[in-house]
């Protein structure tokens, strides 16, 4: 099981954000690891933007957005950004897609929310051949795409945000794979991997073809009820949101503080082997302790796992 970072958002307290994270990539692809996925956040920075100067400054390590919301801009655009992204990084992008919340999209946005499987199955009509150097021909309810783009770049791998079945069965017919999270090892083994990999045999592909990458929370530390009082209290909208409420009930898991992977080196190493035997193929950790000395244990358990 390959093993991977996740960065939430930029550190708006720091002098300059951007620089920050330009040393903070370049610290983890120093210390081994190989890949990071960073999330665009609402009210963040344009993720895009500045991951194009984080793969200007920063080598050798991979770099996928996990994830950018798909009702904001348009496939074409988007298709342009990720290319422009891997035309900088020479192929190091990773492109994770996904639906946000209605509470963002209705609430912040004002675009619909409904027929989300639709909506996605007609953004991937209209992104997907652009970035495979082809044009875009299609019309739909939500999303029309035509045209084609001119950047001499490798086309991204694609992931969707996929947890309920229709979305896992669009993603194992036609991307790389599913990015999930507040997903347990139980709700993995025998939800998400079976449907993921079933789509992809039922659409002529192999099991093999598609990649399942959980990202949970994860704090190596010897104060295991002062780490879970701060999972849930940092975690705790996601026991609200009801995508992430399906996973954790689907696992039987009061709140986002039983979905934290927390413990010792052993007791973490225990509940990575079982994502690894749930079918998981990457594990990208959500390093939370408050402590950087607790960070950075973590970080070195972690590395440790790297395949």
């Amino acid at each position: 099981m390959q093993i991977s970072l996740s960065i939430v958002g930029l550190s708006p307290t720091r002098p300059s954000p951007v620089d920050a994270l330009v040393g903070t990539v370049a610290e983890l692809r120093d210390e081994g690891f190989r890949r990071v996925w960073m999330a665009q956040l609402p009210y963040d920075a344009d993720l895009p933007t500045v991951l194009g100067i984080v793969f200007r400054e920063v080598d050798d390590i991979e770099i996928g957005s996990g994830v950018i919301p798909i009702q904001v801009q348009h496939p074409l655009q988007l298709a342009q950004r990720a290319l422009t992204l891997n035309l900088i990084s020479g192929g190091r992008f990773k492109l994770g897609i996904g639906m946000s919340h209605r509470m963002v999209v209705e609430g912040m946005w004002g675009v619909p929310w409904d027929r989300p499987v639709r909506q996605m199955r007609e953004y991937l009509d209209g992104l997907q051949p652009v970035l495979e150097g082809q044009p875009a021909d299609a019309a739909g309810d939500f999303w029309t795409a035509r045209g084609s783009l001119q950047i001499p770049a490798p086309a991204p791998e694609v992931y969707i945000a996929a947890l309920g079945p229709q979305m896992l069965t669009l993603a194992g017919r036609r991307t790389k794979g599913t990015l999930t999270w507040m997903t347990g090892p139980k709700t993995l083994a025998e939800h998400i991997v079976p449907t993921l990999r079933g789509a992809a045999v039922e659409a002529g592909r192999a099991e093999s073809d598609v990649w399942v990458a959980a990202s949970l929370p994860i704090s190596v530390t010897d104060d295991v009820d002062g780490a879970r009082k701060q999972a849930a209290k940092e975690f705790a909208v996601y026991g609200t949101l009801p995508s992430y409420r399906a996973m954790l009930d689907r696992e039987g898991y009061a709140g986002p503080e039983d979905a934290a992977i927390i413990g010792d080196e052993q007791m973490v190493s225990q509940r990575l082997d079982e994502l690894s035997a749930a079918g998981v193929d990457e594990f990208t950790g959500s390093v939370f302790d408050a402590s950087s000395e607790g960070r950075a244990r973590t970080r070195a358990l972690l590395i440790s796992r790297q395949s």
